[in-house]
């Protein structure tokens, strides 16, 4: 088996494709699809979201220090797709998208009630790196669809339908595989009795 020799670029793939929603007073809010986004620290929760300094979104989250995180699901894959292509200069993403903003308990960005998970963030930090700035953030407060919680209250994300992003194309995720740890799990063995 040959490889080929590639010159440097990002190959960390799938990714999630969230919709990031942000809004500064006085104006409309928007929405900017980001694949560059992840979890940066547990204790404090932190996370982060990598920006192009021209999009639409970028000065809005610099401006404010708000934004919140909103997982996609396939059935949100449509209006993700067009988040990340159109700019909120041309549009009004919510209406025209038919997307419902629903209040954040500590910022003025609203969440997107269409999205299983909304992750208010507040900016900590912001590192001018290149093509992209990252906003490293708090995490603030997390909203849960409690469609998804069953009766002893455990929250089912993975029945949401969600997406991941991998080199250009948007995918469902598939079947489980394991669950984190199953690879080191000792074996019980059942006692004769």
């Amino acid at each position: 088996m040959a490889k080929q020799i590639w010159k440097a670029g990002n190959m960390v793939y799938p990714l999630p494709a969230v919709m990031v929603s942000c809004k500064r007073p006085g104006e409309k809010a928007n929405i900017v699809t980001v694949a560059w986004t992840g979890t940066v620290c547990t204790n404090p929760a932190m996370a982060y979201i990598s920006l192009r300094p021209e999009r639409h979104s970028y000065d809005i989250i610099r401006s404010t220090g708000e934004f919140v995180i909103n997982l996609t699901t396939e059935r949100l894959a449509r209006a993700t797709d067009t988040c990340g292509v159109r700019s909120g200069r041309d549009m009004d993403k919510f209406a025209d998208l038919h997307l419902h903003e629903e209040a954040s308990e500590h910022i003025q960005a609203p969440c997107i009630a269409e999205s299983p998970v909304n992750i208010e963030c507040k900016t900590e930090q912001i590192l001018e790196l290149g093509s992209h700035h990252m906003f490293i953030a708090k995490v603030l407060a997390v909203h849960v669809d409690d469609r998804y919680l069953d009766e002893k209250g455990k929250f089912h994300l993975n029945d949401t339908g969600l997406m991941a992003y991998s080199h250009g194309e948007y995918h469902r995720l598939g079947d489980l595989i394991g669950t984190f740890g199953y690879s080191v799990k000792r074996k019980t063995h059942k006692k004769n009795t």
